[in-house]
């Protein structure tokens, strides 16, 4: 573990509270927020992660801590928050399976407290996961890709075809030998440490979770679309903590001051769309059939649009103001924009406007 300054979506943190002194001594002063210890690695991460049960689920009321935590994570290693934020929303989407009256069946192997989880829910061109039924069970078979740590996960949450064309969501061991890689090389620059690779997988026993559609179909299916948002956001505030260490030592040098001025205006609008986001979310979660799934993803798409454009305006103001030393002199430093940079492409971008867009034309106008 190491020591992390935390990062707050609220505009005023709140104090922190301290033990009322014994009668007679004198008042003590509120204490600032203590250093967040946060794993060093994304092994650490996997070992820590798994025994996270007490920070809350989105739309359970303090959705704004859940992510602040990931945004937490990512000011300090994209990596880690890289590793963590897909194993507590297959947490959340497991509670919510139950409280939605659809407990899973889980097998023994994958019940206990240490189990590592992965959402695998992309699609890609050319492969397809079927999902089978039979006397036993179901099982899944065929080649799913974009399947991150799918080599160092115990379990996953996956969605498949089934029979009548429609999606399924299945729980799903990693460790089953029936699943393998299928030895395609992990390219990228940035993530280095997340491979995501695609996984084959040959008649492996799965779990169903929830109804057929219901994994697609539920508002809390992007819910967890603005945690890794939030992941991007910590990336981005990492950023800017660089160039403001930079700005300190540089006096009265305006082409940093632009820079720095520009960074903060870019920070503080994706502060302000997650802040307002997380209390959406909550006034949705406590009553789940008050937000449909158009509501929910336009409310995503624009978020999630916000900390993007924030995050490439970030890197490339960064750059501008700090220069080629930090890139070729600084290994913390080059390792987070390579990671911000690829991880900030999980946003679909133009696809994604197109999205809003029509869903917007297809009613009133909302403005």
């Amino acid at each position: 573990m190491r020591r992390a300054t935390a990062v707050r979506l609220d505009p005023l943190p709140q104090p922190t509270p301290v033990p009322a002194p014994r009668e007679g001594s004198p008042p003590r002063p509120a204490a600032d927020p203590p250093p967040h210890e946060v794993p060093g690695s994304v092994d650490e991460a996997l070992a820590a992660a798994a025994d996270w049960s007490d920070l809350p689920h989105p739309g359970g009321g303090a959705t704004v801590r859940l992510w602040e935590a990931l945004a937490t994570l990512g000011a300090a290693d994209l990596e880690v928050a890289r590793a963590v934020e897909p194993h507590l929303d297959a947490r959340a989407v497991l509670h919510q399976a139950e409280t939605a009256g659809h407990p899973v069946d889980l097998p023994a192997v994958l019940r206990g407290p240490g189990t590592t989880w992965g959402v695998f829910a992309a699609e890609g061109p050319g492969v397809r996961l079927d999902a089978v039924p039979g006397t036993g069970g179901w099982t899944l078979t065929g080649t799913k890709p974009w399947c991150s740590l799918g080599d160092r996960l115990d379990a996953a949450l996956v969605t498949a075809h089934l029979p009548d064309g429609g999606r399924g969501l299945f729980a799903v061991a990693l460790r089953h030998p029936g699943v393998r890689t299928d030895g395609t090389t992990w390219a990228a620059r940035g993530l280095v440490g997340i491979p995501s690779t695609p996984l084959v997988l040959g008649a492996v026993p799965a779990a169903p979770v929830g109804p057929p559609g219901w994994y697609l179909e539920r508002p809390g299916f992007w819910w967890g679309g603005l945690g890794v948002a939030a992941c991007w956001f910590g990336g981005t505030v990492g950023l800017a903590r660089r160039l403001h260490a930079h700005a300190a030592g540089r006096g009265d040098d305006p082409l940093t001051h632009l820079a720095l001025g520009t960074v903060d205006r870019l920070v503080q609008d994706g502060r302000r769309a997650l802040a307002e986001a997380a209390v959406l979310v909550d006034a949705s979660g406590a009553d789940p059939g008050s937000v449909g799934r158009d509501e929910g993803s336009r409310l995503a798409r624009r978020v999630r649009a916000t900390v993007a454009r924030g995050a490439e305006g970030v890197l490339s103001a960064v750059a501008h103001g700090l220069g080629p030393a930090p890139l070729t002199q600084e290994a913390e430093h080059a390792q987070r924009v390579a990671d911000l940079e690829v991880y900030v492409r999980q946003e679909h971008a133009e696809r994604d406007a197109v999205a809003l867009g029509r869903s917007l034309a297809a009613g009133p106008a909302p403005w």
